[in-house]
């Protein structure tokens, strides 16, 4: 005789109100660090080329390099553009692209540097300090975008860090009725997917400039899924529960 399903509450709209407020408060937590991190793109990558707005051009720099100038002129006329008058970044970008004498350096230089930038480079993980002639040096030369030590290190963190979350996410999701089963796998793979693209992109676009349309593709690709998954799991644990109707399945079953 057939044993009767003991699991057929194992979805969201039948979900008890403990799991659903746990589940909630991760989604509700994790939307708001997305956003955030959507600003800080913007106001970081989405500021290389000078403009307001994620665009291509914005990837290039980031990656490959605006080659035709020195990063630290890529950065005060990008994102760092705010952060100090407009005769100290001209002079600043003017000693880069004199060749970056250290006479000027001790002379002129040091002094704007402690004033305006290593208040944030310094003391601030992930920015390098700019106390020193050398540092300076190298950063005064062609722009030639993200290092490798750079690359490697952010690719570690975003594949490690994203994946959790994505995982999570998905695992929520996953407990949503009423969804096709091809569409509901194919959804919480989606975001995976896309970010192995975006992490391999960023390597590709180092070398061939061409790719930062797959940088573009990966980034839309895992922010359309998920937050299709985002808006889905919460409509229904806190509407679908109160529309009257019973959801005797479980949603893990083939």
């Amino acid at each position: 005789m057939k044993q009767p399903n003991k699991t057929t509450w194992l979805n969201l709209p039948s979900l008890g109100l403990s799991i659903r407020m746990l589940f909630t408060g991760y989604l509700l937590t994790i939307g708001f660090g997305l956003l955030m991190a959507g600003a800080q793109i913007l106001l970081t990558h989405g500021m290389a080329d000078g403009k307001f707005g994620l665009s291509i051009d914005d990837i290039v720099y980031s990656y490959y390099g605006n080659r035709g100038n020195s990063k630290l002129e890529s950065k005060l006329n990008g994102s760092m553009k705010d952060k100090a008058p407009e005769e100290i970044r001209t002079k600043l970008i003017q000693w880069a692209r004199d060749g970056a004498p250290e006479d000027r350096w001790h002379q002129e230089i040091e002094a704007d540097v402690v004033t305006y930038c290593s208040g944030c480079h310094g003391n601030i993980p992930g920015l390098p300090a700019l106390a020193t002639y050398e540092v300076m040096q190298e950063i005064a030369e062609t722009d030639h975008g993200a290092s490798i030590d750079s690359l490697t290190r952010v690719s570690h963190i975003h594949l490690f860090g994203i994946a959790f979350i994505f995982f999570l996410m998905g695992f929520v999701f996953s407990f949503s009725v009423g969804i096709p089963k091809w569409l509901k796998e194919l959804v919480i793979l989606t975001p995976f997917v896309f970010l192995i693209l975006d992490i391999v992109s960023w390597w590709a676009t180092k070398w061939y400039p061409s790719f930062a349309w797959f940088t573009m593709l990966g980034g839309v690709g895992y922010t359309l899924a998920s937050t299709f998954m985002w808006f889905t799991s919460m409509y229904q644990m806190w509407v679908l529960p109160y529309n009257g109707k019973d959801y005797c399945v479980n949603t893990w079953e083939d």
